[in-house]
């Protein structure tokens, strides 16, 4: 027997099994256990208070925040952005089962699949070719073994990282076309680039090359450094391809997966090119990730908040100076994550601290400091204090960052800091400060008590009672065991997938698993969600509850014999004749008759 998805159902309850929700999701997000259920801060909404809910006994998540749900598959489907056979190979892979053979994909889909995998073929291939140029003992290879030498990097870590080099233009595609592989897909990788007569170079053609490589381990694309100076384009990435896009992808990320199997991250650090990363790596700060240069995005906020809440951003001694926008760092505050600013001092990198020695640059990690305090510290460098004039636009332009601070204790902190700095007394500051005009923000967190509302607001009172009688009948409650979801008046489409759920396992004398419609349901099913709302905490329990439960179920009876009452009342008014009209007064009185037994019970 097959699943909706084309799967053997047997494979599918023991490939979740072995894949326990909580162990998975631990892999994401910090989990903290209250009450019966697991809590965290929803990985996908920005958020303060952890509405996200994990139920262990169910194996279903679902957030009382932002209403997404679903079981590990589903979970796994939204975290690694793949597909549903995607992440069923995933979590297989995890527990060392084998995926049993079958056609599971569209034509279309499929068609993707294979060019996916010709295109990492060629990528892995493309790496080994780079990394053999390095030690082939071809003297080209020794300018780029210099500099390796010269960064203080050691063999170990060169081959960890899977440094290579380019010699020339034209050995890469000689040798990937004795390969077999065409020229179209050739292209399509990315490594292989064409210029106006039509002949193929080698896309990284005479540089020191930078596997860039994913969270599975696998080489998705390259930066390659010009050794020799250069007007512009000293570092030259992959463009975007099937494989890759810069915005989704943080060097090191693979080995940064590996460290988080070995023990808990605490934080990461972010730096902003691939040397920097490989440096600061050797000198044994492993939990450290590249954005290559690139602004920061909401992709990468998201992939690094898999690791850790705490970011170290440890760009270069010159960033406050050259990158005045230092407010792209929000988006990493946006995603939920604590960030701090390192201090470099000026002209100089991470990795050239790290070479120096390893202490000195924990003593920068040691002193990060919050983002607000970091910008007050960036722009000050713009400005001579020791100028009137100066002094006045610092002032001014400080006062509308510390008038964004979160709190009131930190504005009172960061107001003193200002005082002390330019001499001005504090109450001016506080008085100015309270003059200044920010751009409208979004609104806070709402608690989850406030988020969470009567979940059929806006709904009538029929489709209000239907979600409360499935819900408890969903999770088992002890006051509707004896209903039968066959008496329930459905014909929401959602609704009529639940109960068929429900009775088949009544049916059967088997247990109900919340779990199992997500692979009945498509995602995001915003009424099934809304079911799930119910489920927190004390909603489905007690007296009230029961009460509200059987209150429901006379509303469904009554409003299904109005029905009738109305369906009579104008085949009253349609019949002619007067036996007719006899037979349905009779029916319509003891329809009336029942309506009143059940308004009085």
């Amino acid at each position: 027997m097959s699943n909706a998805k084309g799967i053997d159902a047997e494979f599918m309850r023991t490939l979740k099994q072995k894949n326990d929700i909580v162990e998975v999701l631990r892999g994401y997000v910090a989990l903290d256990r209250k009450g019966g259920n697991y809590w965290a801060c929803c990985p996908f909404h920005h958020e303060k208070t952890p509405s996200f809910s994990v139920n262990e006994g169910d194996q279903f998540y679902h957030c009382f925040g932002c209403g997404v749900s679903g079981d590990v598959v589903r979970f796994v489907q939204e975290m690694e952005s793949t597909d549903f056979i995607g992440a069923v190979r995933i979590l297989a892979a995890r527990v060392k089962m084998t995926v049993p053979e079958g056609d599971y994909d569209t034509e279309e889909a499929a068609k993707k699949r294979k060019k996916r995998d010709v295109l990492v073929k060629i990528l892995r291939d493309t790496a080994r070719f780079y990394l053999n140029n390095l030690y082939s003992g071809d003297e080209r290879a020794d300018k780029y073994l210099q500099y390796i030498a010269g960064r203080g990097l050691s063999p170990t870590t060169v081959k960890k990282f899977g440094l290579g080099a380019s010699l020339d233009y034209n050995s890469l595609p000689d040798y990937l076309f004795k390969k077999g592989y065409a020229r179209e897909d050739l292209l399509d990788s990315g490594v292989i680039s064409v210029n106006e007569r039509g002949r193929l170079y080698d896309a990284q053609g005479e540089r020191l090359v930078f596997p860039i490589i994913n969270a599975f381990d696998e080489v998705v694309g390259f930066s390659g450094r010009k050794l020799e100076k250069v007007k512009f384009g000293k570092y030259k990435n992959t463009s975007g391809t099937m494989l890759y896009d810069k915005s989704k992808t943080l060097y090191n990320i693979n080995l940064l997966k590996k460290l988080k199997r070995e023990k808990p991250i605490n934080e990461v650090i972010f730096v902003e090119g691939q040397m920097d990363a490989i440096t600061l790596y050797q000198a044994g700060f492993q939990n450290v990730v590249a954005t290559m240069g690139t602004a920061l995005t909401k992709d990468q906020a998201r992939l690094a908040k898999r690791y850790t809440d705490k970011i170290l951003i440890s760009y270069d001694g010159d960033f406050a100076g050259q990158k005045a926008d230092v407010r792209s760092l929000d988006i990493l505050k946006e995603a939920g994550l604590d960030v701090r600013v390192v201090p470099i001092p000026d002209g100089k990198d991470p990795d050239e601290i790290a070479r120096e020695s390893a202490e000195l640059y924990q003593k920068c990690l040691d002193e990060a400091m919050p983002v607000i305090d970091y910008r007050l510290h960036a722009i000050e460098r713009g400005y001579d204090l020791s100028k009137t004039e100066d002094k006045r636009k610092y002032v001014a332009a400080a006062l509308k960052i510390v008038k964004e601070a979160e709190s009131e204790s930190v504005r009172e902190e960061l107001l003193k800091k200002l005082r002390d700095k330019t001499g001005i007394t504090y109450h001016a500051l506080e008085r100015d400060m309270q003059n200044v005009k920010l751009e409208p923000t979004q609104t806070e967190d709402v608690p989850l008590q406030e988020k969470i509302s009567e979940v059929a607001s806006g709904t009538d009172k029929k489709q209000k009672a239907l979600r409360f009688i499935l819900a408890a009948k969903l999770f088992s409650a002890p006051y509707a065991k004896t209903l039968l979801v066959t008496e329930l008046p459905l014909r929401d489409a959602t609704h009529i997938v639940i109960a068929n759920y429900i009775r088949n396992c009544e049916q059967k004398g088997e247990r109900v698993r919340p779990s199992e419609l997500f692979e009945l349901l498509d995602e995001n099913c915003v009424e099934f969600n809304a079911i799930l709302d119910l489920n927190y905490g004390d909603k489905l329990a007690g007296e009230i509850a029961e009460r509200f439960f059987t209150d429901s179920v006379k509303t469904l009876r009554l409003e299904a014999v109005e029905e009738e009452v109305a369906k009579c009342n104008a085949e009253y008014a349609r019949a002619t004749e007067e036996k007719e009209r006899r037979e349905i007064a009779k029916k319509l009185g003891e329809l009336i008759q029942k309506r009143n037994r059940i308004k009085k019970s």
